[in-house]
């Protein structure tokens, strides 16, 4: 009876972190081989030959960061990743396998300041979320070897997920010196910027950021005359390049004496330039949402103009415009629910001839419709449209500046 209880006890002995980091680079080796398979080819191989471009070369760190991105991240036709289906088909994984496998599958992307080394851990400050991750490598304590305290790692972490604080190197790691502080915290601004979901995933950084957006959006309301505007795109470049001059010098007033007389070089370059798609486009919509932020949608003023008048749906050109801005990923809900509330006599004249629905009503189907057509955008919270940076990463811009 005393030896069943001790095996039932030792059954359920939780492994060790040393335990869990050797099996995270059994399974990992495992997931590569499963995602470099023929069954994965099609879709692995063109995201290789891009990033190689015309030359067809592409070193070998960045062809690790790709693969690690494809497996973790890349959604498959069905919306499923590597690892799903790696953890689907194999019947021989132990629950702690899965738990692990599929923790990967929400990896830490960033610029990291490295802190402090401590036997096999380092603990790294991730200058885009301002969050301190302590680090380990499935090869051990060799991965460091060459990096020191005050230098900089570009990687990406996953979670050891029976071990709540421990992460992992997932893919490719370069490092860098700490006498490259100045291009790395430019490196890591323009992560934060192109990618703001990566700042918040620091809770406190949301809750600035949408403090930071209502404060903008109300200085962008006062200058510009309004929340949705509807220019011509050489006119919306214009008019946000000088919003974005007036905020600089707005801020550069607020500064003390010495730092207010220096007039930044910036002020006289252009903050802001529309994409080819917009720019080639015969209006743009600039709109300032409370909770969307500020988007900018081609060709909107034909958009505005089907739903000032329903008769214009008996044309190609604006039925295929409406039905873009339903189908495309790109686009979230936020112009056609404004344009809807603008013109609710007209909405569901529009509708009906576009769906070929006589009994549809906004009121009724709109919601249901636009869910239908964009899940993607009611499947994740929504998230300030500004990025809020940590203090270290502005000693580090600062200081790159004196």
């Amino acid at each position: 009876m005393a030896e069943a209880a001790q095996g039932a006890h030792q059954g359920t002995h939780e492994p060790s972190l040393a335990d869990l980091i050797e099996r995270s680079a059994e399974l990992k080796g495992r997931l590569v081989t499963f995602a470099q398979s023929a069954r994965f080819d099609r879709w692995l191989t063109p995201l290789l030959l891009e990033a190689a471009g015309p030359e067809r070369q592409l070193d070998e760190g960045e062809a690790i960061r790709i693969t690690d991105h494809f497996i973790l991240r890349y959604r498959l036709p069905d919306g499923s990743t590597v690892v799903d289906r790696f953890v689907t088909g194999r019947k021989d994984l132990t629950a702690a396998d899965r738990e692990m496998l599929l923790g990967w599958r929400d990896p830490v992307e960033g610029v990291f300041e490295i802190r402090r080394k401590d036997g096999d851990a380092v603990t790294l400050l991730n200058l885009v979320d301002d969050l301190e991750y302590r680090t380990y490598s499935n090869v051990g304590r060799a991965a460091f070897r060459g990096v020191s305290k005050g230098g900089f790692l570009h990687t990406c972490l996953v979670p050891v997920h029976s071990v709540g604080g421990a992460w992992l190197v997932s893919g490719a790691m370069t490092s860098y010196p700490r006498s490259s502080a100045t291009e790395i915290a430019q490196a890591a601004l323009q992560l934060a910027t192109h990618h703001p979901e990566l700042v918040f995933r620091n809770a406190e950084k949301i809750e600035q950021g949408w403090q930071r957006m209502r404060e903008d959006r109300a200085a962008f309301v006062e200058f510009c005359g309004g929340d949705e505007l509807v220019l011509p795109p050489a006119e919306a470049e214009d008019l946000l390049n000088a919003y974005y001059r007036h905020r600089q010098e707005a801020a550069v007033a607020a500064q003390p004496g010495r730092a207010r007389r220096k007039r930044p070089p910036s002020f006289d370059l252009p903050f802001f330039e529309l994409p080819s798609e917009l720019a080639d486009s015969d209006t743009v919509g600039v709109i300032y949402d409370q909770v969307d932020g500020l988007n900018f949608y081609a060709d909107y003023g034909m958009l505005r103009d089907l739903f000032a008048d329903p008769a214009l749906t008996g044309r190609r050109q604006h039925q295929d415009l409406l039905r873009t801005y339903l189908r495309e990923e790109s686009i979230t809900p936020l112009p056609i629910r404004r344009l809807a509330a603008a013109h609710p006599e007209t909405a569901d004249a529009v509708f009906r001839k576009l769906l070929r629905k006589p009994g549809f009503t906004w009121s009724e189907h709109g919601d249901a419709l636009l869910r239908r057509r964009k899940p993607w955008y009611y499947e994740s919270d929504s998230r300030p449209g500004v990025s809020v940076i940590g203090d270290r990463l502005r000693e580090l811009l600062g200081a790159g500046r004196r």
